[in-house]
């Protein structure tokens, strides 16, 4: 994977040109408070293939996404891909390392063209022992994604293929907060192979449901670009 980033020194932008506010993490935070986070951030903007970090490098650092989409994912020595989340504007991914102090548990490469916001550990974390809130915002946080892993192996175990797509799409326009709008295209595009690593099954088969869930009405797939026509059919298809 390769590509060119761009790195800038702290932004000075707005609170609101930066989206502070929509991150969850900072959402109940006060105007002062955020024009101070503003000031420690790090914009650094990332061609498409781009590598954030790898599994094993150092944590250091918060991103949070302001455009684009960052796969995160895990690499087998024989090369095999498995996509575990895709990070669109708003959220923010790396949390666990500057947490624990241990390496990156996962990699992260732009989906797409991203900008990301850049908070270095020492200021994360005084800013979690100093405001409350934050850390409440983001034991939530941490608590949704533990529960969303738990439930993607019970869907591995439980369910078949074409539900398990069926799922992924969902929860793909969820992270959007598009999950009740027919005709809402994902923003990151997606290969079949990428599609296939989120479910956990071969290329070949999710070719096959993506054709059918077309055929259905259901989808619209065009070079990567996915888009669900009826969202009400894809959940009928899970249950």
């Amino acid at each position: 994977m390769s590509g060119v980033v761009q790195r800038e020194g702290p932004s000075t932008p707005s609170v609101a040109d930066l989206g502070l506010a929509r991150v969850v993490l900072f959402a109940d935070l006060p105007e002062t408070n955020l024009l101070g986070l503003a000031r420690r951030l790090r914009r650094r903007r990332y061609a498409r293939g781009a590598v954030v970090f790898l599994r094993g490098d150092p944590g250091d650092s918060l991103y949070i996404v302001t455009s684009g989409a960052i796969r995160i994912g895990l690499t087998s020595s024989e090369g095999k891909e498995m996509t575990l989340a895709l990070r669109g504007p708003g959220e923010f991914f790396g949390e666990l390392a500057l947490l624990d102090g241990e390496p990156r548990s996962a990699d992260a490469v732009a989906q797409e063209p991203s900008e990301l916001l850049l908070l270095q550990r020492g200021d994360f974390l005084a800013m979690v022992e100093e405001r409350p809130a934050v850390a409440i915002a983001l034991l939530k946080v941490l608590s949704r994604r533990v529960r969303q892993g738990s439930q993607t192996v019970e869907d591995a175990a439980f369910l078949d293929v074409p539900a398990r797509l069926a799922i992924a799409i969902l929860r793909l326009l969820e992270a959007q907060g598009e999950a009740d709008t027919p005709g809402a295209a994902i923003h990151a595009r997606l290969t079949q192979t990428e599609l296939a690593g989120m479910v956990g099954t071969r290329r070949e088969s999710v070719n096959r449901w993506l054709r059918f869930y077309e055929d259905q009405g259901l989808i619209r797939y065009e070079r990567g670009q996915l888009t669900v026509l009826r969202p009400d059919g894809l959940r009928k298809r899970v249950y």
